[in-house]
């Protein structure tokens, strides 16, 4: 009997939090989306999607070119202090997202650091270079982690195989382990890029939230909630969640498959 009182509960309980998301998420949209078109001709809108698009790529193929290193350092080497460094990298998971924009900002404000980067051109304060650094900070230690959980699940004789027949440490990555995690890179990459066109607080803190220049996605959605115009924040709110929705849905279908396939091994 108490067996079955805990199933129904655990079920009310599921259903209750599905029905919350689905009805917030659902109202947004019904809202939202018939204003999306009529929107799209205003240049703000096309604008502050623009700079979301190139902003979120960049960081995204960022973080694919510093993870894939750090994942592999992570998962194939015995490094003194290993769990330290691991912890260390994990460090801006941990950290609300603003208050990771609140360390990039004095970093590359007040340190000499920053300075010298400043008087050779390098300006990341309230620029779009600063909003791709914010992005990309706050989402490599999650990319890092996808990856290096992808290639502690691959036999590591697979690569001592492949030296036995003359392929050195780099070619024995490209030829096994690549083609091996390909799934899960791209998984990876599609919840990071997710998450970096969405990325508001550390972006806020860095490059500010200045219309036309600065201005992304949910900075505009700020900007427009300020001033009262619904409309236009009813219409980038929509965009982003659809592009949360397919971006899930993609990573769920590759994860899934690619659990699959190793369950299946």
């Amino acid at each position: 009997m108490g067996g079955k009182i805990t199933k129904i509960f655990n079920i009310l309980i599921t259903g209750a939090l599905m029905c919350l998301i689905m009805v917030s998420v659902g109202t947004v949209l019904v809202r939202g989306l018939p204003l999306v078109v009529a929107q799209m001709r205003e240049p703000e809108l096309i604008f502050s999607l623009k700079l979301s698009l190139f902003t979120s790529l960049v960081s995204t193929a960022m973080c694919l070119l510093v993870a894939v290193p750090v994942a592999y350092t992570l998962s194939r080497y015995r490094l003194p202090g290993q769990g330290i460094i691991a912890s260390i990298i994990r460090i801006p998971l941990t950290m609300p997202p603003i208050v990771s924009g609140v360390c990039l900002l004095l970093f590359f404000g007040t340190t000499v650091f920053g300075e010298a980067l400043s008087r050779i051109g390098m300006n990341f304060i309230f620029t779009v270079p600063g909003i791709i650094i914010a992005q990309f900070f706050v989402n490599v230690p999650s990319l890092i982690t996808v990856l290096k959980a992808a290639m502690e699940n691959i036999d590591v004789r697979l690569e001592y195989v492949a030296r036995t027949l003359g392929c050195n440490s780099l070619e024995a990555f490209l030829r096994v382990d690549l083609p091996l995690m390909r799934k899960n890179i791209v998984a990876g990459l599609i919840l990071t890029w997710g998450k970096a066109i969405g990325e508001f607080g550390a972006v806020l803190m860095v490059a500010g939230a200045t219309r036309f220049r600065t201005e992304i996605l949910p900075t505009s959605i700020y900007l427009n909630m300020a001033t009262g115009d619904m409309n236009a924040v009813m219409a980038s709110t929509s965009i982003l969640i659809m592009i949360g929705i397919i971006s899930l849905v993609a990573f769920e279908l590759l994860a899934g498959e690619n659990w699959e396939r190793t369950r299946a091994l």
